[in-house]
């Protein structure tokens, strides 16, 4: 098998090929592949890294932000939402704890020397898995291209079509955590940036040692409003390209001209913006953050017309366009977002990836129950 594609095939549609927004949200779209509902590049069922000798530890509560216990509506009300935001519906949420920053490169470090936890994007994929998602009798490709690897985000020289994701994703070996750019770069001096190149199995595992979890999607949006009714973004409604940066997004045209507004070309130490009225940093933009619940899109429906308490997502996955291939609820937008291509930087837009995907812009934070 040609090694394009293969790498098409790994790419699919890319996180930031988040698309521009049909005119009519409540129809079908006719392209819906470029909406920010559509999937995320995949690794194509590479093992799950081992977390059964995790060994769970007291947790601290340092770093963390208590949100108080509410009520709120949960999805879009405007017309910028995409069909998997709708409707509308009441969610009941108890208190609990959330961590104010995404978990950054140093504490990742130390949850890797602590366990010897060896990564998604650092194990070779297994072509026996991965047929197991192509069409039948589709030849294996050469071994060259079943390396540890993860994708990275490369911009392109000029305007490109933005169905094409494989134009600025690239299959990066040896890209992993400790190498976010591939082989030659380091995370040395970028101990507070935020941990990328983590799969939602690479996160469930973070949590567990650390005696967390990782936030339902419900809470997840409940602590991103910050308290805020019915507004756009975590800080209000205000665009995020006026007046002073409020996050580290993409400003300029996706995907080849950054304008660096925000001063960060690529992912920020966390902290770099202000945080919302929780005290919360970069719920907006910078990386994307995995949520645990599995995806659905009309999964809202089911709770339409009444008040929901504490919800844990489907218990199944389904994805119309990926049938075969379970899938978990990313969400806040990253240093790729774009008003005019992807706007994840609103509170209710939601992406969705297979949890053994990992990229550059993805990471975590992680919550934990009040006690």
């Amino acid at each position: 098998m040609n090694r394009n594609i293969i790498i098409f095939g790994l790419v699919l549609l890319s996180l930031q090929g988040c698309g521009k927004k049909e005119a009519n949200n409540n129809a079908v779209s006719s392209d819906e592949t470029m909406s920010c509902a559509s999937s995320l590049p995949s690794r194509y069922a590479t093992a799950s890294a081992d977390d059964s000798t995790i060994i769970s530890k007291e947790i601290s509560y340092e770093g963390m932000v208590q949100i108080p216990e509410g009520e709120f509506l949960m999805g879009a009300s405007d017309d910028e939402g995409r069909q998997d935001e709708y409707p509308q519906h009441k969610i009941k949420l108890n208190g609990f704890w959330m961590d104010a920053t995404e978990v950054t490169n140093a504490q990742f470090k130390k949850f890797v020397e602590a366990t010897g936890y060896v990564t998604t994007a650092e194990i070779k994929p297994d072509w026996e898995e991965i047929k197991k998602q192509l069409p039948p009798n589709t030849p294996r490709p050469d071994e060259s291209v079943l390396v540890a690897a993860s994708l990275v985000f490369t911009p392109t020289n000029s305007a490109v079509d933005l169905n094409d994701a494989s134009k600025w994703w690239k299959w990066t070996t040896d890209a992993s955590w400790k190498h976010p750019e591939g082989p030659n770069s380091t995370i040395k001096g970028r101990e507070n940036y935020p941990v990328v190149h983590v799969s939602w199995d690479d996160a469930n595992a973070y949590a567990k040692w650390a005696g967390k979890r990782l936030p339902t999607e419900a809470e997840w949006e409940f602590a991103c409003r910050g308290g805020l009714v019915d507004q756009k973004y975590s800080w209000g409604n205000e665009d995020p390209e006026k007046g002073k940066p409020k996050a580290n997004i993409w400003q300029g045209k996706f995907p080849y001209l950054n304008t660096n507004q925000d001063k960060f070309i690529g992912a920020a130490p966390v902290k770099s913006f202000a945080a919302n009225k929780y005290g919360l940093y970069d719920m907006a933009g910078n990386v994307w953050e995995w949520c645990s619940d599995f995806y659905k899109p009309d999964y809202y429906k089911d709770m339409q017309g009444k008040l929901t308490s504490n919800p844990q997502g489907p218990t199944t996955s389904f994805d119309p366009m990926e049938p075969t291939i379970p899938k978990r609820v990313v969400r806040g937008g990253s240093f790729l977002c774009n008003a005019s291509y992807c706007k994840g930087y609103r509170v209710t837009s939601k992406m969705k990836s297979s949890p053994d995907t990992g990229l550059n812009h993805t990471g975590f934070r992680c919550v934990a129950d009040i006690k």
